[in-house]
């Protein structure tokens, strides 16, 4: 294992103080329990709060500002967050019209939050995010997992509640997206947890795992390495099979890397993704390529599929300032 960490132990919470330290105009942090939360806050709406493990950066400590979150709890790396650093963040935020929070499915992280749910003395609620299309019967998650959709989820939802919209109205767009968003992911490498420092998984150098979960967790089946090509339509198969969209449909894109893959092949898979949709009769109108839910340093990446009418589309494009979304 190679990482530049000093003790695993402290690498969440001093990387944190370097996310703040960068973004003193947009962040701040609460170091026990520890959380991040956006500076300045509109008040007399509904607030939104997410976290999970760290190791999936930017994701959601990168997420956190105007248009988006108020707060994000992280955990240890892959480790759920505690429900005192939720508890305290949604006290932090709450702008007065309840607070919502976003968590990815699983198991840990649906634990904590609804915990820290039931721990406080004021409206709150808990969304899934569940768009990852790879698990059909898996042992290790409890139904589908929450994987880069989150972003598109937490983006569109950010912009209602900067508008005003309050805690119910917030969970009723955030299922309403969640329920039009897929994703489906292949990893070339194993990432390496840093209290491990041995991967996660053993995978040969001629191999691929598709449907990998953004934990490392097995994907639907291994196989030879494939071109980019028929990787995309291996990927954008099950993707589609799932939203059973009609032709002429507008559709949001969002490849998005798992860490170790460069945008030089990112923005490849953008490419073929686009015509491949195109050629479905989809109309791809909006797109996000990067590394935004990330696995450490594992190579790969996920394409995730939005569906879009006129409101989505003005969610999506409404503004937002974080450190790792802005326009």
């Amino acid at each position: 294992m190679k990482k530049l960490i000093n003790a695993p132990q402290d690498l969440v919470r001093d990387s944190i103080a370097g996310l703040v330290l960068a973004h003193q105009d947009l962040l701040a942090v609460n170091d026990a329990p520890l959380y991040v939360y956006r500076k300045q806050a509109k008040q007399n709406r509904g607030a939104l709060v997410s976290g999970g493990g760290s190791g999936h950066e930017p994701l959601h400590t990168g997420y956190v500002g105007p248009g988006m979150l108020d707060a994000a709890c992280p955990g240890q790396v892959f480790t759920a967050p505690t429900p005192d650093q939720i508890a305290a963040a949604a006290q932090r935020v709450h702008a007065g019209k309840g607070v919502l929070m976003i968590v990815k499915n699983f198991g840990g992280d649906c634990a904590t939050f609804q915990v820290a749910s039931d721990m406080l003395e004021m409206d709150c609620a808990v969304l899934l995010v569940n768009d990852d299309v790879a698990v059909e019967n898996s042992t290790h998650t409890t139904g589908r997992r929450g994987v880069a959709g989150t972003l598109v989820v937490e983006k569109m939802m950010g912009a209602a509640a900067e508008a005003g919209a309050d805690l119910y109205e917030c969970k009723a767009l955030g299922a309403r997206v969640n329920a039009c968003t897929a994703s489906m992911g292949v990893a070339l490498t194993s990432c390496v947890v840093p209290e491990a420092a041995y991967p996660t998984f053993d995978i040969g150098p001629g191999e691929m795992e598709v449907g990998v979960g953004i934990h490392g967790e097995p994907g639907r089946y291994r196989r030879a390495v494939m071109s980019a090509d028929d990787t995309v339509a291996l990927l954008l198969e099950p993707v589609l099979n799932d939203l059973k969209l009609s032709a002429g449909r507008h559709v949001l894109l969002h490849v998005n890397g798992f860490g170790g893959t460069p945008l030089i092949e990112l923005h490849l898979l953008n490419k073929i993704a686009t015509h491949q949709l195109h050629a479905h009769g989809l109309n791809v109108t909006r797109w996000l390529v990067g590394n935004h839910t990330t696995s450490l340093e594992m190579a790969g990446a996920s394409i995730t599929v939005t569906a879009l009418d006129d409101e989505l589309t003005a969610l999506w494009d409404a503004p937002v300032t974080t450190p790792s979304l802005r326009w």
